[in-house]
């Protein structure tokens, strides 16, 4: 493989002259335009004073873009602050169909899912947990066995954050579809890595942020939820922007959208929209599809490369079934992120691995330096 597209664009992140950043599925790298973005926040905010119409066109922006990104319509975007507040609004409103009180979780979901899930238990939801199996991955008929005529809604990620292992979602929808039970996707972990066009998945709703391979910062994700579900859906947890005239000030009545922002909420975190839309807008000039292809091929090199040195690569080795996320075995995750950190190489740890990610910036070069990282602390590998 070649470094052609990192080549053109680490320039525009000036931390990669400093580190070697292995850890974008925690935070992406600050970019020159997203650090330009909050700038012209705090100009507009300096300059106009308080312009809430500006302000409100941003998040209409914000929506358009991520409709773009999943191929979905406007009106199917709510615009949120994090997956946690979408994801709640949306249950706050899902009501069960007769007969159907059970959701399905597989055990890689990010801990607010769950949390979230397991918060509907007082409003009679069962909440039933699918273990992953010995390959690092959720089998499907596993899943198979805990999804049936009982089932209301299945939540599962499309890679998991401990390991990077990648589900194999058409076949969960399907799964899912036959026995009349919906889909909710997490998609944090993939979107900007991994191209997702949610007409051709067929899913009911996926949610997921800017923070990671969107560019962006804290404080903006989205909820896409499919046209047709929209009526059925009221949600108890909201916001006056939610409703669906957000200036009609009127207290004495539950109005929210007919669209999918009534999955919002209070008043947006403008400065997060701002560094949000200038990270997509990078990200869409750079190509999700092509960063898939370059992240393929740096993954493919890491695990050969950690092979020489005798490191447990926990991630499955089969390249449809990971994310671009590689979790690496640790006597001791903890100090081994601080032994790379004191090197300069960024990474961080879940689950008793060190996770090591990778994006559109990174480099062969980035690989090498790793790879020599991880040799030279070689006491805390786990063997």
């Amino acid at each position: 493989m070649t470094d052609q597209l990192p080549d053109s664009i680490r320039s525009r992140f000036p931390l990669l002259d400093r580190v070697v950043y292995a850890n974008s599925c925690s935070q992406g790298v600050l970019s020159e335009d997203v650090r330009a973005a909050y700038q012209r926040y705090l100009t507009d905010w300096d300059e106009k004073g308080s312009p809430w119409e500006l302000w409100v066109e941003l998040n209409e922006g914000a929506r358009s873009r991520f409709a773009r990104l999943l191929n979905a319509a406007t009106d199917e975007i709510a615009v949120t602050t994090s997956l946690s507040a979408g994801v709640s609004s949306l249950l706050s409103g899902f009501r069960h169909p007769e007969g159907r009180n059970k959701i399905v979780i597989s055990d890689f979901e990010f801990p607010t899912i769950g949390q979230i899930v397991h918060a509907q238990e007082p409003r009679g939801a069962k909440v039933e947990h699918v273990p992953a199996g010995p390959d690092v991955t959720i089998p499907l008929d596993r899943l198979a066995d805990s999804i049936d005529d009982e089932t209301a809604l299945v939540a599962i990620t499309y890679v998991c954050y401990r390991n990077g292992s990648k589900t194999d979602i058409r076949s969960v929808i399907d799964l899912a579809h036959e026995a009349g039970a919906y889909v909710l996707l997490d998609a944090f972990q993939a979107v900007g890595a991994i191209p997702i066009d949610v007409k051709e998945l067929g899913v009911d709703f996926v949610a997921g942020g800017v923070l990671k391979y969107l560019l962006g910062s804290a404080g903006l994700g989205f909820l896409y939820c499919k046209a047709d579900l929209l009526p059925h859906i009221t949600p108890t947890q909201t916001g006056w922007f939610a409703d669906e005239n957000i200036f009609a000030m009127d207290i004495h009545d539950y109005s929210p959208s007919p669209t999918a922002t009534k999955f919002e909420s209070g008043t947006p975190s403008v400065p997060s929209i701002y560094a949000g839309v200038a990270g997509m807008d990078l990200m869409d000039e750079i190509g999700v599809t092509e960063t898939e292809a370059h992240v393929r091929g740096l993954t493919d090199l890491l695990i050969y490369e950690l092979g020489n040195i005798g490191a447990t690569v926990v991630t499955p080795f089969d390249p449809s079934r990971r994310g671009p996320l590689i979790a690496v075995a640790s006597t001791d995750e903890n100090a081994m992120v601080q032994a790379l950190a004191d090197d300069g190489i960024i990474t961080s740890s879940r689950d008793g691995n060190v996770r090591l990610s990778w994006h559109c910036y990174n480099s062969t070069e980035d690989v090498a330096a790793v790879v020599a990282g991880l040799k030279q602390h070689s006491e805390l590998l786990a063997r």
